[in-house]
């Protein structure tokens, strides 16, 4: 079975048979051993929570959910730290209202401080959790308007070699892993969920878009690892004006 439609992919769950089993899409086992026998299936879809919860006979089974076995790490405003232009006053660049944090920048503007050679950003850096080791995960749900384009939404900070081991650009309304692969499409004007895991030991990324896994890629290897978003332009082909609005972030960890 399967619930069709989904923002960005046609289903937003199917359920499939493989040697008797019962798989979420070709991955996680649901139920095995179910060749032939009737059995009850009950799976309920909560769109505002962005959860798909599948119960066979009567027994909850699994939340097709990335967060599923993680750990809640409680955050406060002491762990966001915020970077805008260095010239430009921090309500010029950020707004928080009614729990949406809002980012933009210009093109033309000036990096984050005199001595940086950087492109232009507003963003936040998740402070007080630095990672090196473990299975580590960013939820937050992202509004990118039409328009905004060239830009880092966000962003895992830190490698062994280079500054980043993962960004996600904006590119006319695609999500791209920096310039090169497309992780998802027709973004533009909604809000879609997004979830990024970050399993070090394994060296490991996986993305996740509105509860649907999108794209794994091997990470840059080790450093001193954490999350930022907002709005960082991309080295080249960046709008004029660009912005993301974000809400609900969380950090959980394994």
């Amino acid at each position: 079975m399967q619930i069709d439609g989904a923002a960005t992919e046609a289903t937003t769950l199917q359920l499939r048979v493989y040697n008797g089993d019962l798989k979420y899409y070709g991955n996680n086992v649901v139920a095995s051993n179910i060749y032939d026998k009737w059995l009850r299936l009950n799976v309920i879809h909560s769109v505002g929570a962005g959860k798909v919860t599948i119960f066979i006979e009567y027994r909850y089974i699994c939340a097709a959910d990335p967060t599923d076995g993680f750990t809640l790490v409680p955050l406060t405003e002491e762990n966001f730290k915020l970077q805008k232009p260095y010239n430009e006053p921090l309500d010029d660049r950020y707004s928080d209202k009614d729990g949406v944090r809002s980012f933009w920048i210009y093109n033309h503007d000036k990096p984050f401080k005199t001595d940086s050679t950087t492109r232009p950003r507003s963003e936040a850096r998740i402070t007080g959790h630095d990672y090196s080791s473990g299975i580590w995960q960013f939820e937050g749900y992202a509004f990118v308007p039409s328009g905004t384009s060239g830009v880092t939404i966000v962003q895992i900070h830190g490698a062994a070699e280079g500054a980043t081991s993962l960004q996600l650009r904006m590119y006319d309304g695609d999500i791209k892993y920096y310039k090169y692969n497309v992780v998802a499409t027709n973004l533009y004007d909604k809000w879609f969920r997004v979830n990024i895991i970050h399993n070090v030991d394994k060296g490991k990324i996986i993305v996740f878009i509105d509860g649907v896994k999108k794209f794994v890629v091997k990470d840059q290897g080790p450093g001193d690892l954490y999350f930022k978003f907002g709005v960082y332009a991309a080295p080249e082909n960046s709008s004029n004006y660009m912005e993301s609005r974000w809400k609900e972030i969380k950090l959980y960890k394994k």
